[in-house]
């Protein structure tokens, strides 16, 4: 049983040790596989098939067994690696450690948009990236986008999400928003413009590989969606009562039959069940 801390509490060895499995991971070819997974389960409200990753309400599941996929290849290279978390609720400086050149890395430069700094710096030779929408093969990040700004969440911001005792609701996708935790804390409206919150936002305010598909691009990612997946166990604490929703598979006459995981069904592309993750303490603690 391991604990995942926030990144600030983490030592200068913890640091190192997270960073070295990450770029070791990349080296084996390993990592380049969890970026294509990621692309290939994001289907959207409008694309056919199943939807497990993303807009609909295995978002949180799913990525729990993603990271712990992630998570036991990092321990493959160093058993003492955890994945750590960022707050970026109270964590919002763009000089925070979390962007120290012996951490992640700083901004983007001005016009590419490439990191210059840190270990996963294209120029340092160990970052390549291969697997993307963009011919780019260097990290990009484009912190608040200065040329239309957008801010990361606020504190009550996410409180919003998780005051909300439902946890998903009908039509399970991106337009569900007048009711449900996952879709609030996910972030979807009926467009950027009306404001993407929570979850998309910081990917949104990253800016550069985090803004599509293949965002595992950028090792930000999972920092994001470890603070992600500790949000819906304190949700979970929150509303004891509540539960993962659908409970039960969609009718056939349901719009969203056979596109949508209920409890006991599995999850591509690990044939896990969303009713086998919801107790995150079977695998770890968060500090």
């Amino acid at each position: 049983m391991h604990t995942r801390k926030n990144h600030k509490d983490l030592t200068r060895e913890e640091r190192a040790r997270f960073v070295g499995a990450v770029l070791e991971v990349k080296r084996r070819g390993v990592y380049d596989e969890f970026v294509r997974l990621h692309g290939r389960y994001f289907v959207s409200d409008g694309e056919g098939g199943q939807r497990v990753g993303h807009m609909s309400p295995s978002f949180f599941p799913w990525h729990r067994q993603y990271l712990l996929e992630f998570e036991r290849e990092l321990q493959k290279v160093d058993p003492s690696v955890s994945l750590p978390y960022w707050d970026w609720t109270t964590d919002q400086s763009t000089t925070s450690s979390l962007w120290g050149d012996d951490f992640l890395g700083g901004n983007g430069r001005p016009g590419d948009h490439q990191v210059m700094t840190g270990p996963f710096a294209f120029q340092g030779g160990n970052w390549p990236i291969t697997v993307g929408v963009t011919e780019e093969k260097y990290l990009m990040r484009d912190f608040g986008r200065p040329a239309d700004p957008v801010a990361l969440p606020t504190p009550q911001q996410l409180a919003r999400a998780v005051d909300d005792p439902v946890y998903d609701s009908a039509p399970w996708d991106s337009t569900a928003t007048t009711a449900g935790f996952r879709n609030k804390l996910e972030g979807w409206t009926v467009g950027e413009k009306e404001g993407w919150h929570n979850h998309n936002r910081v990917h949104l305010w990253v800016g550069g590989q985090m803004t599509g598909g293949t965002s595992p691009n950028d090792p930000v990612f999972w920092l994001h969606h470890t603070f992600i997946d500790l949000v819906w166990a304190r949700w979970q604490r929150k509303h004891p009562g509540a539960g993962y929703q659908p409970r039960r598979p969609l009718p056939a006459g349901d719009p969203q039959h056979g596109r949508v995981i209920s409890l006991d069904e599995p999850m591509s592309p690990w044939n896990v069940r969303p009713s086998e993750l919801l107790d995150h303490t079977r695998f770890y603690h968060y500090a």
